[in-house]
């Protein structure tokens, strides 16, 4: 009788899904700080009043909101390095990712900020705060909360996403598992295993960002 799934050539397999494992959240965390982080400068540049500097900014969110992940990690990987421009699998798969997911967060940050009341910018310069401290102080603090929901959809997108880092050498979580099925011809436990992480982990992932929501709602409702 033939089993369909080996507990025990499960746990043996596990360990190197493990460590793949751990290749797909280091890729997911650093691409979605630097998502995060260029979406909201993109999100500010955009809106600055002068066109010389909006217009270009638009174009280039739209750009690559308009282009598929999978064709800027090929250019990231195998163009730039003829530019003299070459990285690491790894570091190539994390900067596609950030630059991707940056445009869509830009965008999540844009609504936020066009979301706080215009009163609150005269009452700004009325107080003759600098447009730092106004941004700071009194727009950033109403803007964010709102986004992190959406924000957090992107965290968990990036995270199922990894895989195609493969296309580019790295050895993530489901490629790691397609290895292992190649050598032993068992693809049942592998590909279990790995369905079982990503949704625990994207479960996970979902719970904190509802926690973090929760928490700045309650920290903004002090604050007033």
């Amino acid at each position: 009788m033939n089993v369909i799934f080996d507990w025990t050539f499960a746990w043996e397999i596990l360990p190197k899904l493990g460590a793949a494992l751990w290749v797909t959240i280091q890729a997911t965390v650093l691409g979605m700080l630097l998502a995060i982080t260029l979406g909201l400068v993109l999100a500010l540049l955009r809106r600055a009043p002068w066109r010389v500097v909006s217009w270009p900014v638009a174009l280039v969110v739209e750009f690559v909101r308009s282009t598929p992940l999978l064709v800027q990690m090929y250019f990231l990987f195998y163009v730039l390095p003829t530019l003299g421009l070459g990285m690491s699998a790894l570091t190539t798969g994390v900067l596609a990712l950030g630059l991707h997911y940056a445009a869509y967060c830009s965008e999540v940050y844009r609504a936020g900020l066009e979301s706080v009341p215009r009163g609150q910018l005269e009452a700004a310069t009325a107080l003759n705060l600098s447009p730092w401290r106004t941004s700071l102080d009194v727009v950033l603090p109403q803007a964010i909360p709102p986004v992190v929901p959406a924000l957090g959809n992107y965290l968990i997108a990036m995270f199922k996403d990894t895989p195609l880092l493969s296309a580019i050498t790295v050895v993530e979580l489901l490629q790691e598992s397609k290895i292992i099925g190649s050598a032993t011809f068992r693809y049942t436990e592998p590909l279990t295993l790995v369905g079982l992480m990503f949704l625990v982990l994207s479960l996970a992932a979902a719970w904190g960002v509802r926690r973090l929501e929760h928490y700045l709602k309650r920290v903004q409702g002090g604050a007033r």
